[in-house]
């Protein structure tokens, strides 16, 4: 039996995280929550709207480009977990992908004129990958730091609320400033994404704020490095086997298996709905970008999910918050679609329509806030659940394998929604204009707010399932502690006894 590396820090923290090291790791979800916009919602836009690339063929590039990022995830992550340099494990490859992940982002809207159809596809394929390979290099370390920077239950809460603060923060005014300065709408072009001169700028504000940010991100939490877990001398390096090994050991922890296959199922869910929201938002609502910008308010919706997620996690397990904020969230956007088919709502243009539009998003932002830090915090308590069973730290593989699992499904998600826009909502090719028939408007509503919300019902029932509650992580802290006191590595029989004390987190 190989005998599993130990783990120590250079340095013991004293005392709480400091607040300033939890903003700036929160800074680091700002580039993902710009590239999810940019990718998610407006890179299909563009080449079908704007560069008339069939919507089957654009969701295809991004496909392929999620399905190859996916892959790397798990490379990248087994690679940080064994790499040694004395910025530590993470900082290394953070400050490597700053410059290629700018570049890259902003080449994806910057296609070059006159390009036959296969050399555009050719063009979105590779600017793509780059930019989401860029991505992984910086997202996966820096994602691995969590577990690192806090072993307390409620603490760990903390870092994930700070990140989902930065991300709504952040890429809600990254979205708003878009709206407002990059596509205004004019005479020529209503509405103004629709405008092929109002890309470069996007290229370009993108490729900026996703660089500055990761390098921020990077730059101000370097002073954290002591006191993160380092392999000791004896850890393996990365190989191929040692991949492999690490895959399998990830996939033996039941909590952590069963939270891959609810984000399999969301992302893949997730994929579809955010590549229909465009459109969605454009002509089902008929909201045009001076109003699109109104919804940067409905970032309230963080702070009011930071105000009562300290309060609720006292209270309830991680576990029941999820499943309440997941439910309130799909319920709350099935009834608002459904008020319009009712014809309950005020019609398109009408300033309340715009008021409950935001109210309702300000709402759901705050549940789909609480939900996600719970899911995230989630996760990291799995990490302590793996040591205790295996020996060994993984929170880079997690990390990328919670990464792979999301895109490779988001891609496919990605993947389904051309041909959905093509076959079932028959969305024809616009190049200007709101107006769309009043039968594609129907298809257009039904799909996009009734059928694919309610798939989110498969995840959220599978969350029940997860078994890490508080006493329980009390138990798995207090035995990890006795271990390292003893300074000894787990031997086969006490790795048999923790699974048995987990109820099976290794099977």
């Amino acid at each position: 039996m190989t005998t599993p590396p130990a783990y120590h820090r250079a340095a013991t923290r004293s005392g709480a995280l400091p607040l300033s090291t939890l903003i700036y790791q929160g800074i680091g979800a700002i580039p993902d929550a710009c590239m999810l916009f940019a990718f998610g919602t407006l890179l299909l836009f563009y080449y079908n709207q704007v560069r008339g690339m069939s919507g089957t063929l654009a969701s295809a590039a991004l496909m392929i480009a999620l399905v190859v990022d996916a892959i790397v995830d798990p490379l990248v992550g087994s690679f940080s977990d064994g790499l040694r340099t004395r910025l530590g494990r993470r900082h290394a490859l953070m400050y490597a992908s700053i410059v290629p992940l700018g570049i890259a982002s902003a080449l994806a809207f910057l296609p070059p004129a006159g390009l036959s159809p296969n050399a555009l596809f050719a063009w979105l394929v590779g600017s793509a990958i780059a930019a989401r390979v860029a991505m992984s290099f910086f997202a996966v370390p820096w994602n691995a730091m969590v577990a690192e920077l806090s072993d307390d239950y409620a603490e760990r809460t903390a870092v994930m609320m700070w990140r989902y603060l930065a991300a709504w923060f952040g890429g809600l005014a990254f979205v708003l400033a878009v709206w407002t300065w990059v596509f205004p709408s004019s005479p020529a072009f209503e509405p103004g994404h629709l405008n092929p001169d109002g890309y470069p700028l996007f290229a370009t504000l993108l490729g900026g704020t996703v660089a500055l940010a990761a390098f921020s991100s990077t730059h101000l939490t370097r002073r954290e490095v002591p006191y993160l877990l380092q392999p000791t001398g004896g850890a393996p390096r990365f190989s191929w086997t040692r991949f492999l090994h690490d895959l399998a050991l990830a996939a033996r922890n039941r909590d952590f298996t069963l939270l891959v296959v609810a984000i399999l199922v969301t992302a893949a869910i997730a994929g579809t709905a955010t590549a229909l929201d465009l459109y969605a938002l454009t002509y089902f609502w008929g909201l045009d970008p001076e109003r699109l910008r109104w919804f940067g308010f409905s970032v309230l919706g963080a702070v009011l999910a930071f105000v009562v997620i300290g309060p609720l996690q006292a209270r309830f397990e991680k576990r029941g918050l999820l499943i309440a904020s997941a439910l309130f969230s799909l319920f709350s956007g099935l009834s608002l679609v459904g008020l319009r088919f009712a014809d309950v709502l005020p019609g398109n243009g009408d300033p309340r329509l715009l008021a409950i539009l935001i109210v309702n998003a300000t709402l759901r932002i705050a549940s789909d806030t609480i939900a996600g830090i719970m899911l995230a915090s989630m996760v990291v308590d799995t990490l302590d659940a793996q040591e205790l069973a295996v020996g060994q730290r993984q929170e880079g593989v997690f990390s990328a394998l919670l990464t792979f699992a999301g895109k490779a499904a988001t891609g496919l998600g990605v993947g389904i929604g051309g041909p959905l826009l093509d076959h079932a909502i028959r969305m024809p090719a616009v190049t200007s204009g709101m107006q769309l028939d009043a039968a594609t408007l129907t298809r257009l509503g039904v799909v996009a707010g009734f059928a694919l919300p309610a798939l989110y019902l498969i995840p959220i029932s599978l969350a029940g399932f997860y078994r890490i509650t508080r006493a329980r992580h009390a138990e798995i802290r207090t035995r990890l502690l006795e271990r390292k006191s003893q300074q000894q590595p787990p031997a086969s029989s006490h790795v048999l006894a923790d699974v048995r004390l987990l109820g099976g987190a290794s099977e």
